[in-house]
């Protein structure tokens, strides 16, 4: 535990393990604001901070019922970092089947956890113990950019909690668009926000609840993160699929005429990533080839690695991967699973040595972890949001890591997957102008013209 004169230490509080200067920090601004959009960067420790506040907000007076939304695989996440930080606090996990959730709403605790899929199901239960008719001191929102859509049933049920604090968190609080982040802050700031004014007071707003710092500034002595691209040529077998199904698919779009929707284009998109990965007619993958190369040296050194694919199936994704590298053992993560499996698989990969590989969906594995017994990581395949790609890769890059992390992102040349990182690079100066508070620029969306020009650069573009 550090020593020293903090605020909260005249509560006498016994704290597992050392809060940095950055994390205290955090800690008071969570228990002096009403509203907070914590927005530190992957690795912080966004949870340890929430959680301590509610620990001091507790041992002040001014905590008697607090809620905790997180995605369903990090619930139990959550309820093992309260043992270990707060194992004063009255818990109770709203996990399970309908009538064991009920009873774990009426369950007298000081905190309740749930999963968002299953508030969503549950804000219909009557009883003043329900959850959309209790009051609570603080209402949580972890991995906020769920809230993201403002006209979802599940943002608008989670906004009208009743609830006297409002802390959202994330390290992404924008993914794709502006309206994105302004719905995550009317959660935060309710009713703050004046849409005639929407630059300007985005940038108000956001001085206001936002509390952002970056591992570079705060953490100095993280070892660091170096990212490369691994630019590869698809084998004749899988460039010739890649070409018919291209060009196919472009006359069918052209075909479509004043018919043609986005949808069209992003179909033709993903059948197109999904052949970089592996082609569909003889099996064969120029990135397997080299993934396989690459695993081999670095296991043999006793070293981890995370592997992310978007794709969770057969014959693309995730589990075509777990197979064809059967030889490294390797274990699988994705949505299916449920929590309590997801907690045995994350366990195994860093308490076991012999597990030297983890696979892993991009949505379900690329938020919440630590994994920082892994030192390299592998986008085998890119996703349109530079974001969520970050906040995969900083599982392993966060407190806790000693080794240097090494990212590796596959390119096939001359397919979609390079026109997808220009794209990328633009969203990526974006991201950091908005949320790292350069300039409020305005986020382009995906329109038809710039999804054709991906597919071939300027030759399909349309008219």
């Amino acid at each position: 535990m550090r020593g020293g004169t903090s605020p909260w230490q005249r509560f006498e509080l016994a704290w597992p393990g050392r809060l940095f200067p950055f994390q205290e920090a955090g800690i008071e601004r969570l228990i002096s604001e009403p509203g907070v959009l914590l927005a530190d960067e992957m690795g912080l420790g966004k949870t340890v901070q929430a959680i301590g506040a509610l620990r001091i907000l507790k041992q002040r007076g001014r905590l008697q019922s607090a809620l905790v939304i997180a995605p369903s695989g990090l619930v139990l996440q959550w309820r093992r970092q309260f043992r270990s930080w707060a194992p004063e606090l009255r818990l109770s996990t709203v996990v399970g089947t309908a009538e064991e959730r009920l009873r774990a709403w009426r369950i007298p605790a000081e905190v309740l956890l749930v999963g968002y899929e299953a508030l969503r199901s549950d804000l219909q239960l009557k009883g003043d113990w329900a959850p959309g008719n209790r009051r609570f001191d603080v209402v949580i929102a972890d991995e906020a950019q769920r809230l993201k859509n403002a006209g979802s049933e599940l943002a608008r049920a989670i906004k009208k909690l009743h609830r006297v604090r409002s802390w959202a968190l994330t390290g992404t609080p924008l993914e794709n668009r502006l309206d994105d982040l302004i719905s995550i802050l009317d959660f935060v700031a309710p009713g703050s926000f004046d849409p005639r004014h929407k630059a300007a007071g985005l940038r108000q707003l956001m001085a206001k609840v936002q509390l952002r710092r970056r591992r570079r500034d705060v953490l100095p002595d993280l070892p660091p993160k170096f990212a490369s691209t691994v630019h590869l040529d698809l084998g004749p077998e899988q460039r010739a699929a890649y070409e018919r199904a291209e060009t196919d698919g472009i006359v069918r779009l052209v075909a479509l005429g004043r018919e043609l929707r986005v949808t069209h284009i992003l179909e033709l998109i993903l059948r197109l990533k999904q052949i970089c990965n592996f082609c569909p007619e003889s099996g064969r993958s120029t990135k397997l080839a080299d993934l396989r190369g690459r695993l081999l040296a670095i296991t043999a050194g006793g070293e981890k690695a995370l592997v992310f694919s978007q794709f969770v199936d057969e014959p693309f994704g995730a589990r075509r991967l777990a197979r064809e590298l059967a030889e490294f053992a390797p274990l699988l993560y994705t949505g299916p699973l449920d929590p309590a499996s997801r907690s045995a698989v994350l366990a195994e990969f860093e308490r076991d040595a012999r597990r030297g590989v983890l696979i892993l969906s991009l949505r379900a594995g690329g938020v919440g972890l630590n994994l920082t017994s892994a030192s390299h990581v592998f986008h085998f395949d890119r996703w349109w949001n530079p974001a969520v790609e970050a906040q995969a890769e900083d599982r392993a890059h966060r407190i806790g890591q000693r080794r240097a992390v090494h990212v590796q992102a596959y390119v096939v040349a001359d397919s979609i997957e390079e026109r997808i990182q220009e794209i990328i690079n633009g969203k990526r100066a974006l991201f950091a102008d908005i949320v790292d508070g350069v300039d409020a620029g305005i986020l382009r969306r995906l329109d038809l013209d710039t999804l054709m020009s991906a597919l071939r650069g300027d030759q399909t573009r349309l008219a």
